[in-house]
């Protein structure tokens, strides 16, 4: 599709929609720039380390939550750069802690038929999967980060 269509498919949403759209675009643009810089300088940001959040329902969350995870998920798929699973679930973070919403932050590890090691990342908030639902079953988690929110 070119961009001149992608441009007027664009500004015949409404204006909500437009919105969001432009801040996961701007999201997954500094979560990109992240993943360039070494990792125990990010991590601090990323939240409590080792620690998860709730994985109880809150049905006031969910509108934010689907918001965001389609919002993410169409974005991606139209930046100028990579935009996989950790890049996602950094973003999806971000968006997530401006709107109050606590969410946890998990990284795994998995082994190709190959023999490769392989990564993936993922986002959940709640008992919803933010991002990088794709595939998580096959990876052991090694790490989490749980981005806590005072207030709940």
């Amino acid at each position: 599709m070119g961009l001149v269509i992608k441009l007027r498919k664009f500004f015949s949403l409404d204006w909500r929609t437009m919105l969001l759209f432009f801040e996961a675009f701007i999201y997954l643009g500094w979560a990109r720039y992240l993943v360039y810089q070494p990792f125990h300088k990010i991590a601090p940001s990323l939240g409590t380390h080792l620690e998860e959040t709730s994985q109880d329902k809150n049905d006031k969350n969910r509108k934010a939550l689907k918001n965001v995870h389609y919002a993410i998920h169409i974005m991606s798929n139209h930046t100028f750069w990579d935009s996989k699973c950790l890049v996602k679930a950094l973003a999806g973070m971000s968006m997530l802690q401006r709107r109050g919403i606590e969410s946890t932050l998990y990284l795994g590890t998995a082994k190709e038929d190959s023999g490769k090691m392989i990564a993936h990342a993922w986002l959940r908030s709640g008992p919803f999967i933010v991002t990088g639902v794709e595939g998580m079953e096959r990876f052991t988690v090694v790490g989490t980060f749980a981005q806590k929110i005072n207030d709940q």
